[in-house]
């Protein structure tokens, strides 16, 4: 098991930008959890929520999760109530590990179409982000050129310039709300408010579900997008588009159309250098983690013990 995990750590050390980002967070504190386990070669688990408000950020302060995923593509789509929910964490809080409130990422109710749907919806973004959250997942990514407004849409015009992206979009006063969340200054929460590992010393955590046939098409180059860090092949969507309506009492993820989009969509994240994100229970995280998943659904008690983490 020591082999095949330092093999898998290895291969998260190979994502650009890791060295650079090492050396950050040596210098400071990490505000997202997420980041600094990958970073230390570490699968995450996460919880989710759809929707939620201030008492239900008081109580998942507390969550021994990694990452918490707050669901807007099907749940509300609540501004307030998503800002209730992150004063709660933060009211709640420390986290267990000692860390301001876990990492929250945000399920957009935008789906990546195209270029001119994503731009159109780019305040979706600011507002989410204004909010205090540390990343964003965008479902239905088709068009990798719907990430990339996306990513744009997350930075600041003074960012650190990257091949293949404009400057940001994100404007003064946006860092208000959002940097008493993460418990910084002003200045430092715009210094750190952007894409990782694009950027070393960035806080924040972008993905993107490949869950349909077009996306499939795409998933090569989406997944290329620069400040995208993790990609999940959606097995739910996936499977609406490959096999029509689930059958009780067949396990639709093993028929071959849907084990074959799963291997696409896992090797486009490999040869892009991010993470797989992918669907795990205590049964089965072993495995997963042997076979190069680093973000899980679930199995957190048994994946953690398989790699020798221990949980405060």
């Amino acid at each position: 098991m020591k082999k095949l995990f330092l093999t898998v750590a290895l291969a998260a050390a190979l994502i650009p930008g890791r060295s650079a980002a090492q050396s950050a967070s040596d210098a400071e504190p990490r505000i997202n959890r997420a980041i600094e386990l990958l970073m230390d070669g570490q699968p995450i688990y996460y919880t989710q929520i759809a929707g939620g408000d201030y008492e239900d950020g008081m109580r998942l302060s507390q969550t021994d999760a990694d990452y918490i995923t707050y669901e807007m593509e099907h749940g509300v789509f609540d501004m307030s109530e998503l800002r209730a929910f992150m004063q709660g964490l933060v009211d709640g809080g420390p986290t267990p590990t000692g860390h301001r409130t876990p990492p929250v990422i945000v399920a957009l109710p935008v789906p990546g179409l195209d270029e001119a749907s994503m731009r159109a919806n780019a305040w979706v973004v600011h507002q989410v982000l204004a909010a205090g959250v540390h990343g964003i997942l965008l479902c239905h990514a088709r068009d990798p050129e719907a990430a990339r407004v996306m990513i744009e849409a997350s930075r600041y015009p003074f960012a650190p310039e990257a091949d293949g992206l404009d400057r940001g979009l994100r404007g003064s006063g946006s860092q208000g709300f959002a940097s008493r969340i993460w418990g910084v200054g002003g200045n430092e929460y715009l210094r750190r408010a952007d894409p990782w590992p694009l950027n070393p010393d960035g806080e924040l955590f972008f993905g993107v579900k490949i869950e349909d046939s077009y996306a499939l098409e795409t998933a090569g180059e989406t997944t290329r997008v620069p400040g995208i860090a993790f990609a999940e092949w959606g097995p739910g969507d996936m499977g609406f588009w490959l096999l029509g309506i689930p059958e009780p009492g067949v396990n639709s993820q093993a028929q071959p159309e849907m084990a074959a989009a799963r291997e696409r969509v896992f090797q486009a994240t490999r040869d892009a250098g991010i993470y797989f994100l992918n669907s795990c229970n205590d049964a089965n995280v072993a495995e997963m983690i042997d076979e190069g998943v680093m973000i899980c659904t679930g199995g957190a008690q048994a994946g953690r013990e398989y790699t020798g983490r221990q949980t405060p």
